[in-house]
């Protein structure tokens, strides 16, 4: 018995494994085809891996590793068409960054529910801007240790590097988190809204990356509508969507990404999809942390109007002098 409960465990482990490898790599496969090439290297604006990875640890622990490692290592073979020393390096960055920002979390008491704004602001700045690092430095360094990369070139495309991994943390790693919590739909729950707030989110992020004009700012009203209403649930999705589009956009040099260089529109879109993750990541988890506080406050009263109830005396019970009764 216990050796089978031992098998039975270890063979979730691997297919636990074999899951994250498989949708690193296809995640991966996704962001290239939005890929563009800066100083002569070959970048994405959001690169998803990094933070299925991170979701991934967050989930499951560092036992799922070595999954992720083996996602990195057939991805970065499929770019470079060749399995080599630099191939390691980078799966080995790949590999470390999340890992790092895993543990930096872990370090600071993270919170997967992202309940509380130290959490949003733990994800934002230790597990994305600082994480990130680990992996476009090993990437950046391979090619200019390799010769593929100029010295005066090493700037731009490290920053394009951590920009994307950045970005793909910002994004990807809140909605897989929660997705966790996601549950079948009551018939009392605000269908209509929410039905409304996808229309709205679509046509005016089509509008915001499409038009000539500058009306990028018109993002900004529908993820506050998000995130007062639904929180999390409602500004994740929201933001992934806005950032996608706006990747699109900018890969076509479409609307206000017209007439300007590829560095131009990589710079314009991580200020763009940086913003719009902040925005609706942090003021999420202000209001949900608003609202868990007015309930503790609101079952407290409760618990105490219970108390002082009970501790009350009850009424004092009418007495009648002693004697018979109708006696005259």
């Amino acid at each position: 018995m216990i050796r089978s409960e031992q098998t039975r465990r270890r063979t979730v482990i691997v297919l636990q494994m074999l899951g994250i490898a498989a949708a690193y790599y296809v995640s991966g496969q996704l962001g290239l085809l939005r890929k563009v090439e800066v100083e002569g290297t070959v970048v994405t604006p959001l690169w998803p891996p990094s933070g299925i990875a991170l979701a991934s640890l967050l989930y499951l622990g560092p036992r799922i590793l070595p999954g992720i490692a083996l996602g990195a290592l057939l991805t970065v073979t499929s770019m470079s068409g060749g399995f080599n020393l630099w191939v390691l390096v980078i799966t080995a960055g790949s590999t470390l960054a999340p890992l790092c920002s895993f543990l930096a979390l872990r370090a600071v008491g993270f919170r997967r529910e992202l309940d509380r704004l130290r959490d949003g602001v733990a994800l934002v700045f230790l597990g994305a801007l600082a994480g990130m690092v680990i992996s476009s430095t090993a990437g950046t360094g391979v090619q200019l240790l390799s010769g593929a990369l100029s010295a005066n070139r090493f700037w731009p495309i490290w920053s394009a590097w951590w920009a994307g991994d950045a970005m793909g943390v910002l994004t990807v790693t809140p909605l897989l988190l929660v997705l966790r919590r996601a549950r079948m739909p009551r018939r009392d729950d605000r269908w209509a809204e929410g039905l409304a707030l996808a229309v709205v989110a679509s046509g005016v992020t089509t509008v915001a990356t499409r038009s000539p004009l500058s009306m990028i700012y018109l993002l900004f009203p529908v993820l506050v509508w998000a995130a007062l209403r639904f929180q999390l649930a409602g500004s994740a999705p929201c933001a992934l969507v806005m950032s996608v589009m706006a990747i699109v956009a900018g890969t076509q040099g479409a609307g206000p990404f017209h007439d300007h260089t590829v560095l131009e529109v990589m710079l314009n879109l991580c200020v763009l999809n940086g913003c719009v993750a902040l925005t609706a990541l942090l003021l999420a988890a202000i209001v949900t942390e608003h609202n868990n506080i007015r309930h503790e406050t609101e079952v407290a009263c409760e618990e105490l109007a219970a108390l002082v109830e009970k501790l009350a005396p009850g009424p004092t019970a009418s007495r009648r002098p002693d004697g018979p009764s109708g006696a005259f």
